[in-house]
């Protein structure tokens, strides 16, 4: 068992002794979101888990877990979009148990049918969701202007490289920037990579709209281009962690750790990535945030 495991399993498993008044469960798993946020510089490092989708549902939240993360954007695969009470129920149980939250799900996409489109934020309400990562077109625009009002459930534009209608950040500006700002971006730094885009500027580009990131590394700025463990690849990580301070982005934003290579054995990859990602957060954050 790894050791953020096995502390957070001591944690959680504390809670029979918490009604005696010996412990502060609460307040512990909350020290340790907090120990979380410090080894990332200060922000909610979470996980895509489409980096584990050649893992059933339980398997890859207990991996999860072993990586001693607290958030986790959910991909279809892993939860498919329902009003099945029970199931929804079942997945806050699994997500509990190892003291882990939903940041975002995603990509969700939304088009002209309204009845569709709120069927996506009723699932979100239902399931404690705060951000849907999307794709959509200017058929979508009224539809999801009246449910974030409504709902108060963001939508996070998400890019998908070379050939997508937002493969670069300019793309994505002119369809969004009249709209209501809960309707923003999840900015896929991988494939602004592949697109020719420099994150650490795309970040500072979507200020003020930017309520998703997806930290994800290529070898080469080219569409063809492979994925790799952040840092070895085009990413300047410092750069990158040092435009999310600047534009403020939001405690409550999905910050997701993305690995698409090594589906069925990526656990080396993801420590890797996320060791790279800590070491870089905490070298550009202050000293108060690390």
């Amino acid at each position: 068992m790894t050791p953020d495991l096995s502390r957070r399993s001591f944690l959680l498993g504390a809670a029979a002794a918490a009604g005696t008044g010996r412990l502060d469960l609460p307040a512990l798993l909350a020290d340790s979101r907090e120990e979380s946020r410090r080894k990332y510089g200060g922000f909610a490092m979470g996980i895509q888990s489409y980096s584990l989708r050649g893992f059933p549902v339980e398997k890859a939240i207990e991996k999860i877990g072993e990586l001693g993360l607290h958030w986790v954007e959910l991909y279809d695969g892993h939860l498919e979009p329902t009003d099945d009470v029970a199931a929804l129920g079942t997945m806050r149980e699994r997500l509990g148990k190892l003291d882990l939250s939903i940041s975002a799900h995603g990509v969700n996409r939304f088009g002209s049918d309204h009845g569709r489109n709120e069927r996506l934020f009723r699932f979100a309400e239902a399931a404690g969701i705060p951000i849907l990562s999307a794709d959509f077109g200017p058929e979508a625009h009224g539809s999801l202007e009246k449910l974030v009002a409504q709902t108060g459930v963001r939508i996070a534009a998400h890019n998908h490289g070379p050939g997508h209608r937002w493969a670069r950040v300019e793309d994505l500006l002119r369809q969004i920037r009249d709209l209501d700002p809960r309707i923003g971006a999840c900015a896929d730094l991988g494939h602004y990579i592949r697109a020719g885009e420099d994150p650490a500027s795309a970040i500072r580009a979507l200020k003020g709209r930017l309520h998703g990131v997806h930290l994800k590394d290529f070898s080469a700025p080219r569409g063809d281009a492979k994925g790799c463990v952040l840092g070895r690849g085009v990413m300047d990580l410092r750069a990158v962690f040092r435009a999310l301070a600047e534009v403020g982005f939001p405690a409550d934003g999905a910050l997701s750790l993305e690995h698409e290579e090594n589906p069925k054995d990526p656990m080396a990859d993801l420590r890797a990535c996320l060791e790279a990602a800590s070491e870089a957060a905490r070298a550009v954050a202050p000293a108060d945030r690390r």
